[in-house]
């Protein structure tokens, strides 16, 4: 399946969006694969990569942000999971 550009996605296009996601961007990148892959089938193996890695990234955005020892530096209020 083409993208914007007219070429076919592949799975590398995927990895290469991958390859630099921290918590701080990881929403942002997760955003980005969405777009790749939104036209792609179930089956596609980039779609499934994406999938997979969409899943991951919201997992980063919120649980990957740490900032010392938990009684030096708690996490971000904004980071915290009520419960």
């Amino acid at each position: 399946m083409p993208n914007r550009a007219g070429r076919e996605v592949t799975v590398e296009d995927v990895r290469q969006l991958m390859g630099a996601s921290t918590p701080h961007f990881a929403l942002q990148i997760r955003n980005r694969i969405k777009t790749l892959i939104a036209n792609l089938p179930p089956d596609h193996p980039a779609r499934i990569l994406g999938e997979r890695e969409i899943a991951r990234l919201d997992r980063l955005a919120v649980d990957g942000e740490e900032r010392g020892e938990p009684e030096d530096l708690p996490k971000m209020p904004s980071l915290a999971r009520e419960g």
